[in-house]
């Protein structure tokens, strides 16, 4: 895997790839980084060139000054692609980057060949009322001298990952303490995002990926499906929100999938 460096407008983002090829940008859920991807950027750069980079303001990629929003992280976006000079990319968004991929591909129309849009949720009035009113922090915690904030966070996360695989559930602690006083920012900008302002602009054809495990997500698999013209949608079994990283293989056998009923780059 290469790993390197794009300018743009918010300062550098920290980009990886392997391959080559019909380029597939991956976009990963909040807190993480593009390590959430580490184990699928090998399979997909097979038969493809695989990218995955660090949202603005996470992993190695330049922080925000400003409040986060999911128009932001796509403008970020958008630098990576003008910068790598990417033509057509499929956008993979899992969680938040399935938010921000959406948003990408909505401004972007015809010029994203693909969307895949694994465990993301459909955010519209009715969740934004909901989360704001009864749903507790994700990813927040104060921190404290003692490091128990660590523990709460690690609490927090693990009724979502496999009890067998604490490895998964200890690179997203990892991911999280880099930019833990600004943890929970990501999860406040998905609710804060009119999707259903949006979702109509997007005209890439759309695959709509959710780990059958997945309470958080699955129950919006059919709003997405329905809203998004000729959406097709796929059920990874075995797996829940830590599908990308707990069952690499299935996810990118998916992915590579959906790539090969898209037209290729450049025509």
């Amino acid at each position: 895997m290469r790993k390197g460096y794009v300018d743009s407008r918010f300062g550098q983002l920290h980009v990886v790839e392997e391959g080559h090829g019909q380029p597939v940008l991956f976009l990963h859920q909040t807190p993480r980084s593009w390590d959430e991807y580490r184990d699928v950027l090998p399979i997909v750069g097979r038969q493809a060139r695989a990218i995955a980079m660090d949202t603005v303001g996470y992993g190695a990629s330049a922080r925000l000054a400003q409040r986060q929003t999911v128009e932001l992280f796509a403008d970020g976006v958008e630098d990576v692609i003008d910068a790598l000079g990417l033509e057509r990319p499929v956008l993979v968004g899992h969680h938040t980057g399935g938010v921000v991929a959406l948003e990408v591909a909505a401004r972007r129309g015809s010029a994203v060949a693909g969307l895949v849009l694994s465990g993301t949720p459909y955010v519209d009035e009715a969740r934004r009322h909901q989360v704001a009113t009864s749903r507790p922090p994700i990813d927040h915690v104060d921190v404290v001298a003692d490091g128990s904030h660590l523990t709460t966070l690690w609490n927090r996360r693990r009724p979502y990952y496999p009890a067998d695989r604490p490895d998964l559930l200890s690179r997203l602690v990892a991911d999280a303490c880099r930019v833990i006083d600004r943890a929970e920012e990501g999860h406040l900008a998905v609710n804060a995002y009119r999707m259903e302002d949006r979702i109509s602009l997007v005209v890439a054809p759309t695959l709509v990926v959710c780990g059958e495990q997945d309470d958080f997500s699955m129950p919006d698999v059919p709003r997405l499906v329905a809203a998004i013209a000729g959406a097709d949608r796929r059920t990874l079994p075995g797996t829940g929100v830590p599908s990308v990283d707990h069952h690499p293989e299935d996810f990118a056998a998916t992915v590579l999938e959906f790539v090969r009923t898209l037209a290729p780059a450049g025509s």
